[in-house]
């Protein structure tokens, strides 16, 4: 039992790791690359704390090395994810009743078994399944994952010490109850750190979980399960299957006890469960938390004040760093055209540079889509845009899937502001860039807000004050992470909260204390220390 206010770790940063040539860290993680290439991984589903193999087994393959199987994973069906929710319900009331300090000591542990021995682990399963150069593994997997585990403890204990005033002979307090039912974790491929987070912020609150995975994505879901059961995670709190979507869907949104979704993904999905949940309100015990965030057509905006060289250098690491698919990349750009010349001689040569192939080889700065659908999609933009009308390839636009799902980064320019590639989200390497007439400022940031339905991320480039004034409050409700002479990617939390608005999602915020309140619901208590003894107020006397 807790007889003292706990002090946790202070929250910092992960440092992020070099990889330089030489260093003992690449040394480390190239022979781990080999181990986890050289064995077949067998990977189960995760049930009130079990191996759940099914038999029903699907391969898993490399998107930069189709020919090579890393391993099989066991599939399952809606019985398991019934099994999941009785497993989730059952831990719950153990769960909720754990002192706090010992729900944040498992997520500490994590946090330091992730950053110490499991790091090359971590960061070779994301590389080799998702296709992430060193750089992008590291700072995901790791770094990211690391600050979300460690910063969430902070914020957690942060919430906790706010408390309502007290006047005499009154104690006025207020708790944090987790909420009732079950947490639906439904997580992307994209990043490893979310598909952690998402599942991981509902539990340390005292909620337990059923967490469904991209396929694409599960070899790191695994290692993320296997260091929150070695950190000593209970059985139960966190449930991970491997399902498809409606699957999972049609069980869980018919369940009186569904109580909350973490989702990170497309609009349209976000928004078809959203319809769902709205018709069955009726069958749940309490109104479920919907949290989301979804699609971005995240915008660079460059005045003619702006330098061009951290322009396009913006341009070439915000829209093709993982090959552009992060919901915050950069896929449209506004460009003044007295600064365009410039800004498109760095921006060509820059990506005429990038080394394109597996990431087991450090020196490649592109690397794979994920999957043959990704691949077609973003291939078909890039065959139409090749016979358009008032279109320009000015780089890349090559393609090819014989041996890997390979994509060349891809500008285009457009004449029209409202081509296809401007407007919808792509998520892949294309970046479309509209040259403007530099008087004609203002009139494009109206342009720009009318374009796009999402508000995720942005960038306005400007050396004169004023306009950066300007162009802020101009772009107020554009994007929910804003930035000023820097590229729209790479928020950092405990630095950038992420999320954003419009159709992008309920920007509750990921890597902040706003995203916590939303899986807890708050008791006050009052108690009297001298109660009333008679009816009667002041106001009643003669």
């Amino acid at each position: 039992m807790s007889n003292a206010f706990f002090q946790v770790p202070p929250a910092v940063n992960e440092p992020i790791l070099a990889y330089s040539p030489d260093s003992p860290e690449r040394k480390s993680l190239l022979a781990k690359l080999n181990e986890l290439k050289s064995i077949q991984a067998d990977i189960p589903m995760i049930i009130n704390g079990k191996e759940v193999r099914t038999g029903k087994t699907k391969t898993m393959h490399p998107p930069h090395e189709l020919g090579h199987t890393l391993g099989i994973f066991h599939k399952g069906d809606a019985a398991h994810v019934l099994q999941a929710i009785e497993a989730a319900m059952a831990a719950k009331a153990s769960w909720e009743s754990m002192d706090w300090q010992d729900r944040a000591a498992i997520f500490l542990k994590a946090a330091d078994l992730l950053a110490g021995p499991y790091r090359d682990k971590m960061n070779a399963a994301t590389m080799l399944c998702q296709s992430k150069n060193v750089f992008q593994a590291e700072i995901d997997a790791v770094a990211e994952l690391c600050d979300f585990f460690r910063f969430n403890v902070e914020y957690m204990t942060e919430m906790y010490m706010q408390q309502p005033l007290s006047p005499p002979t009154i104690w006025n307090r207020l708790e944090y109850r987790p909420l009732e039912g079950f947490v639906f974790a439904l997580t992307p491929f994209n990043f490893t750190s979310i598909a952690g987070n998402l599942p991981s912020a509902p539990a340390l609150m005292g909620n337990t979980v059923v967490w469904k995975v991209a396929e694409t994505q599960i070899y790191s879901a695994a290692v993320i399960m296997e260091i929150l059961m070695e950190a000593g995670l209970p059985d139960g709190v966190i449930n991970l299957v491997f399902v498809d979507g409606p699957v999972a869907g049609d069980v869980i949104f018919e369940h009186a006890d569904f109580g909350g979704l973490h989702f990170t993904g497309s609009t349209g999905v976000f928004q078809k469960m959203w319809n769902i949940i709205g018709a069955n309100i009726q069958k749940y015990r309490s109104y479920p938390r919907i949290v989301g965030e979804t699609g971005g057509k995240d915008f660079v905006v460059a005045h003619h004040s702006a330098d061009p060289v951290a322009v396009a250098t913006a341009l070439a690491r915000g829209a093709f760093e993982f090959q552009g698919q992060k919901c915050s990349a950069a896929s449209r750009a506004y460009i003044a055209r007295s600064i365009w010349p410039s800004v498109k001689e760095k921006l060509v040569r820059d990506v005429q540079s990038f080394r394109m192939g597996s990431p087991e080889d450090f020196g490649n700065f592109i690397n794979a889509v994920i999957d043959e659908k990704a691949f077609d999609k973003i291939s078909g933009y890039i065959s139409e845009a090749r016979s358009a009308k008032g279109v320009e390839v000015i780089v890349g636009g090559g393609f090819d899937k014989s041996k890997g799902y390979f994509i060349e980064p891809t500008v285009l320019v457009a004449e029209d502001p409202k081509y296809v590639t401007m407007c919808e989200e792509i998520f892949g390497p294309v970046l479309t860039i509209h040259v403007y007439e530099d008087e004609q400022y203002d009139q494009m940031l109206h342009l720009l807000d009318q374009t796009s339905p999402y508000a995720l991320t942005g960038a306005i480039f400007a050396r004169d004050r004023s306009i950066i004034q300007h162009t802020t409050k101009a772009l107020t409700h554009n994007a929910g992470n804003f930035y000023i002479n820097d590229k729209p990617t790479g928020a950092v939390v405990g630095q950038q909260p992420f999320g954003g608005a419009r159709g992008s999602g309920t920007n509750d915020k990921a890597g902040s204390i706003l995203n916590l309140y939303r899986w807890v619901s708050a008791r006050t208590i009052k108690e009297a220390f001298v109660s009333p003894t008679d009816y009667r107020y002041p106001f009643l006397g003669e």
